[in-house]
């Protein structure tokens, strides 16, 4: 989504900015036989797509777009441990011994990320090293009995700060507490996102872009048909997240009312000074909040603060977008306060109810990824893995995240979006008191 309705905002994000771009592919045209069909080419689409060719698949990957055009090349480059919803939905639902077995898949995800780096040399830009935050005394409350929960059901240890002690971590006046671990950090995603497409290439893969896939026919083979071809394969990978917000009516009407697209907005300033960038996260860190209405935001490789938040889910771009986010991020580092901002950008995450992903079967040999809910970044790559080992006949991984019982967004087709916005503005009351 560029944002189009905002005249101060640029044409480009600093992703698209900061990479060379290979040459557009051709949109299919023609009919063509593969083992898989992958539909979207962000990072879930391509790891599953990786995953695959790796196995000896024949694979095609169907883009509505460009590679990595949507959130998976557009977001804040955080790659984090666990699950937006926190570890709930799995110990509610499924037990203790599930809720760890997804725990440490969600550390595996963060391992993949390195292992993909490493195998496909891949330059992204990647740091180690994250920090929460929280802005009031009943957040930092809050943060420190989840960092607590985290030590002690799941042997993940933090370094939590309260008070001025903070500062030690990150120079702002906002926060009242701080907790640090380098287990998660952050990356370049459009870079890594072409680095996962240039290695699926390499693998045989065939990627096609500007492709959307308009009819989906289910047999015991599928069949995808485009404006100009089509595509029979044995088994079949929804992985196209928020697209399937747009053609999700026709492609996977009973699974598009479970996820909801969100508005998430950054912006991007000018080249800082690199002595600044040290004093204000000494660690060089990603940072995020624990608000419902989040911030999150981190150095570039080039010395830019990358600053994010904004959530949306009216679909609709915020008025004043450029001078609203550069004000909150002066109310987070007022040394920043009047630096130039070079980018402003923004686009679609998809969300479900729960805030856990939701992965499973639409009869036998189609399978959707999505819900990733804005930890998309790391458990992509792990939800690629799942469904190639699913397919390969290992299931019992998949089939752990299957099971999670995920509700449709309440309201319909006509209600869901006002009364989402009515129920962020509620949370926002809460933020904000």
């Amino acid at each position: 989504m560029l944002l189009d309705s905002d005249t101060q905002l640029n044409q480009k994000s600093y992703y698209e900015a900061s990479v060379q771009r290979p040459p557009e592919g051709a949109p299919l045209q023609e009919a063509l036989q593969a083992d898989v069909l992958v539909v979207g080419a962000g990072f879930a689409g391509l790891s599953a797509a990786i995953e695959f060719a790796q196995r000896g698949y024949q694979v095609v990957v169907l883009e509505a777009d460009r590679v990595c055009s949507g959130a998976s090349g557009r977001n804040g480059g955080q790659a984090i441990v666990g699950y937006s919803g926190g570890q709930a939905p799995f110990e509610q639902q499924l037990g203790k011994a599930d809720a760890r077995s997804a725990w440490d898949m969600s550390i595996e995800a963060l391992d993949l990320i390195d292992e993909r780096i490493a195998a496909f040399n891949i330059e992204c830009d990647q740091v180690k090293g994250y920090l929460y935050v929280a802005t009031s005394a009943r957040k930092a409350r809050a943060l420190e009995a989840d960092m607590q929960a985290l030590a002690q059901d799941y042997g993940f240890a933090t370094d939590f700060v309260r008070g001025i002690d903070a500062q030690r971590l990150i120079q702002s006046p906002l926060y009242h507490a701080a907790a640090f671990e380098n287990r998660s950090g952050h990356l370049h995603p459009l870079k890594y996102g072409l680095g996962l497409a240039r290695a699926a290439r390499e693998l045989g893969v065939r990627i096609f872009e500007h492709t959307p896939v308009f009819d989906l026919q289910r047999d015991e083979r599928l069949t995808a048909r485009t404006a100009q071809g089509s595509v029979t394969a044995s088994f079949g990978v929804l992985a196209g997240n928020c697209t399937l917000a747009e053609y999700g009516p026709r492609v996977a009407p009973e699974i598009a009312p479970r996820i909801m697209p969100a508005g998430t907005y950054m912006i991007g300033t000018a080249p800082l000074d690199p002595e600044l960038c040290a004093r204000l996260i000494p660690s060089n860190a990603a940072v995020c909040d624990n608000n419902f209405i989040l911030d999150y935001f981190r150095f570039s490789a080039d010395h830019r603060m990358l600053f994010g938040g904004r959530v949306s889910y009216s679909t609709r771009t915020p008025a004043n977008l450029k001078a609203l986010m550069a004000q909150r991020m002066g109310q987070v580092f007022p040394l920043l306060r009047d630096v130039p901002i070079d980018f402003v950008w923004g686009g679609f995450v998809d969300i479900s109810m729960n805030r856990a992903p939701d992965f499973g079967r639409l009869g036998d040999n189609l399978y959707y990824l999505q819900g990733f809910s804005g930890h998309g970044v790391a458990l992509t790559g792990l939800a690629g893995r799942l469904v190639a080992q699913a397919v390969a006949g290992q299931a019992e991984r998949f089939d752990l995240f299957a099971k999670v019982r995920h509700r449709e967004f309440p309201g319909g087709a006509l209600l869901r979006t006002p009364s989402l916005v009515l129920g962020m503005l509620y949370h926002r009351l809460l933020d904000a008191l």
